[in-house]
């Protein structure tokens, strides 16, 4: 891997890569929210093309954990797309809130769907990536939030993919739940995100947008929570993580078949995948997005 270089404001003039095509960069990006780290690997060939990959609820502030949990700069690395991995947005699920979390302290509001939509392909068009020839991928949180932005940003995502996301946001308990993870997750408020079934929260429900996913290729896919050739532990921190990520699995797995039927009675048509066995953990992830990467490429006339 290349050296990374780091890049404070977006070039002015022709576009330019910081690295050569097929490269790799760490841009500082500016945003409403701050500068926001993007790890950046560029098309093999120099092509306009972007996979942008989105985080879980436990986001780090240093790295995408797509680049580090799972081989997808490898995976990509032949082809002629850049592989974009936005770095933070704990508990953010991706979306712009109404107000900064009052519950930790927050000092800022997330505006992830305004950073991702507008501020981050404006900047990347200076480096020669389209801002209308995106696909979009996210895990868990991320899932419907990939979903969410394609359907609401239909100029700029050809593509999406949900691996085990939460997908259906009207079911019994599901808010609650969401509230419990996200203050697990960074001590975040979900009710400085939306107000309780508020139009905002209601945009964010997988269930409720679903027609504007009509004509979108998508890639959507959970395992049922059985332990999987990945599933290992060998010490009592282990059993416990592995039984939690069954169970989170499990959950996934419900919601995604909820949301096929929803699409189904709108005679919507996905590619679908549920594996024999698998928990909510980044190896099956990772393996999801290989099956998916056939799709995205044809999508961005990128193969």
């Amino acid at each position: 891997m290349a050296t990374p270089t780091v890049a404070l404001a977006a070039p002015v003039g022709a576009p330019v890569h910081r690295s050569p095509a097929g490269g790799y960069d760490e841009l500082m990006v500016p945003s409403s929210m701050g500068p926001v780290k993007v790890q950046v690997q560029w098309a093999r060939n120099g092509g306009n093309a972007a996979v942008l990959l989105l985080d879980g609820l436990r986001a780090r502030d240093d790295r995408n954990a797509w680049s580090f949990e799972t081989n997808a700069q490898g995976m990509f690395g032949n082809d002629d797309v850049t592989l974009v991995m936005p770095v933070g947005g704990q508990s953010s699920w991706y979306a712009d809130w109404q107000a900064p979390s009052n519950t930790n302290g927050q000092k800022f509001t997330y505006k992830w769907e305004t950073f991702l939509t507008k501020e981050l392909p404006d900047f990347l068009s200076n480096y020669g990536v389209s801002p209308t020839n995106y696909a979009v991928a996210g895990l868990s949180m991320s899932g419907p939030a990939a979903l969410r932005l394609a359907a609401f940003h239909r100029d700029q995502f050809k593509y999406a993919a949900s691996f085990s996301g939460p997908l259906n946001w009207n079911a019994p308990g599901m808010r609650e739940a969401i509230r419990v993870m996200m203050l697990d997750a960074g001590r975040f408020n979900v009710d400085s995100m939306a107000a309780p079934w508020s139009p905002q929260w209601l945009r964010s429900d997988p269930m409720v947008f679903a027609p504007q996913l009509r004509n979108l290729p998508m890639f959507i896919s959970s395992a049922n929570g059985l332990p999987g050739q990945y599933d290992h532990p060998n010490s009592p921190v282990g059993v416990f993580n592995t039984a939690n990520a069954m169970g989170i699995e499990a959950i996934s797995f419900i919601s995604t078949k909820s949301f096929q039927s929803r699409l189904a009675s709108l005679g919507i048509p996905a590619q679908y995948d549920y594996p024999s066995a698998g928990t909510h953990s980044w190896k099956y992830w990772e393996d999801e997005l290989g099956k998916a990467r056939p799709g995205m490429l044809a999508a961005l006339n990128a193969g």
